[in-house]
């Protein structure tokens, strides 16, 4: 996704629309004082399995059974990422980074990898194994690659059959349809040695980075597209299209860069991406896919929840139901191969408009109740007010953009319920239900400075509960006590 989006039409289906111990953390124990910015009871554990909550969400696990919540942001596209981006992604309470990196940085020749690129790649790995954040590689491209002005595919991977390219500088995303364009996915799907040059790009990549704290796993193909036979406006043979390529070509990408990962680290979760049809309110015609690694498999789900008729400017209308045809098509798909949801790509251009402001609170709410985790489209500061930043220019939350800010649980030992967040009083609830794993694991609440600046006092109702503030903007939670079905509430208010 570029940081510019389409001012038109955005996707092709627009037309459809019409536990730990039972101790305190480390510090209370009379620890040393961590420094830079410390972690709580475990928060920085790298999922290492599942759990499913009664309402049927799974969520991505660690190793004590608590359910994480990851939040974050998008990073790395047409920027830098530096030390002090991670730090502050970290300062204020996210815990998720999808990192977005593309094959042509990676291999700019054939046969030709870029050391300095891969050690940049390794060294944001290493800020974030500081700092505590988790990462996600997301493998992107936009419009195929360099050899059609965007990014992803090297520009000596791509193939056209000499079929014409004519950009339209008012709609990025309609140059996909473009013939070159569609071509050169065709043998990016097809050819034995660009599917052998690209699975050796992505274990080149995965032996770089295996071994990090932080390596949460990869996206491995950003926005999937293909050729659209017949007419590309016609909004029958978007959908044929889309459904083909989820059920033949890009499935057999899958299994071999699953395959490709796997072959150099068995650890790493792996996440796969439907086409932005999605997004549309279209079902996913995407098969299940086999984990060759040993014991549990580790493959997860990452849909993008765009609403096209915001990418073309206008205000968010509820009743066009965007989110409720996202959430009925999107829901099936994890549910019957029991994956993990990441939302990869979300949020509005400009919340400052009432429904984009209100479009920014409905999708929070929508995916806190589907999804383990989330990143937001893009952790920059806007210079020309606003745009897809979710940061003002002074680095503090974008107009309209606050609630992504908000306080939330990342990891919560038992069954999560509702949270929510009401900024006039600056007060914080998380509702939760009581599991076997409760008594000895520590629920660990992000509280970011954002929302209270000067820290927060917890209460809890239901059960009796040690609490500690073992790093700022954060707190942990056990509930030694707790039955197995017992409701708790916790609150946050600000001192």
């Amino acid at each position: 996704m570029r940081l510019r989006r389409s001012a038109t039409t955005l996707a092709f289906g627009t037309a459809l629309l019409c536990a730990l111990p039972a101790v305190a953390p480390a510090q209370a124990l009379g620890a040393p004082a961590r420094t830079e910015v410390p972690r709580g009871a475990g928060a920085m554990t790298r999922p290492t399995g599942t759990v499913t909550t009664p309402d049927g969400v799974v969520h991505l696990a660690d190793s004590q059974g608590r359910a994480l919540r990851l939040h974050g942001f998008n990073l790395g596209k047409d920027d830098t990422v530096t030390r002090d981006r991670v730090a502050r992604l970290a300062r204020d309470g996210f815990d998720l980074m999808r990192l977005d990196i593309q094959w042509e940085k990676v291999e700019p020749r054939r046969g030709r990898y870029d050391t300095a690129y891969l050690r940049y790649l390794d060294q944001v790995l290493d800020w974030a194994d500081r700092y505590h954040v988790l990462v996600l590689v997301d493998w992107h491209q936009d419009v195929f690659g360099p050899a059609f002005g965007h990014d992803g595919i090297p520009a000596w991977a791509t193939r056209t059959d000499g079929l014409p390219f004519e950009p339209d500088p008012d709609d990025w995303f309609s140059d996909y349809f473009q013939p070159a364009v569609q071509a050169a996915f065709a043998h990016l799907y097809d050819d034995p040695d660009l599917r052998t040059a690209q699975a050796a790009a992505y274990a080149k990549v995965a032996t770089t980075l295996r071994g990090h704290r932080s390596l949460l796993g990869y996206d491995l193909f950003n926005e999937p597209f293909g050729p659209v036979p017949g007419d590309p406006t016609d909004p029958a043979d978007q959908a044929a299209a889309s459904a083909a390529l989820e059920q033949g070509r890009l499935p057999a990408m899958y299994r071999r860069l699953i395959r490709a990962v796997r072959s150099v680290d068995r650890d790493a979760w792996l996440f796969v991406e439907p086409t932005v049809l999605v997004g549309q309110g279209v079902p996913t015609s995407l098969p299940g896919f086999a984990d060759p690694r040993p014991g549990a498999a580790r493959i997860g789900y990452a849909p993008h929840a765009y609403d096209t008729a915001v990418e073309a400017g206008q205000d968010w209308d509820p009743s066009g139901q965007f989110i409720e045809r996202y959430e009925a098509a999107i829901g099936a798909y994890p549910a019957a191969h029991r994956l993990p949801v990441i939302v990869g790509e979300w949020g509005p251009p400009k919340a400052t408009t009432p429904g984009n402001a209100q479009l920014v609170r409905r999708q929070l709410l929508s995916m806190h109740g589907f999804a383990t985790g989330w990143a937001m489209w893009y952790d920059c500061d806007a210079t020309d007010g606003g745009g897809y930043c979710a940061r003002d220019r002074d680095g503090s939350p974008a107009p309209g953009k606050e609630p992504a800010f908000a306080p939330y649980a990342r990891a919560v030992a038992g069954a999560p319920g509702a949270e929510t967040y009401d900024p006039p009083t600056r007060t914080y609830t998380l509702t939760l239900t009581a599991t076997p794993a409760t008594r000895g694991a520590w629920t660990t609440l992000a509280l970011p400075p954002a929302a209270f600046p000067r820290g927060a006092r917890i209460t809890v109702e239901g059960t009796r509960a040690t609490v500690v503030h073992s790093a700022p903007g954060e707190a942990d939670v056990l509930l030694p006590r707790a039955r197995p079905g017992t409701a708790v509430t916790v609150t946050a208010t600000a001192r």
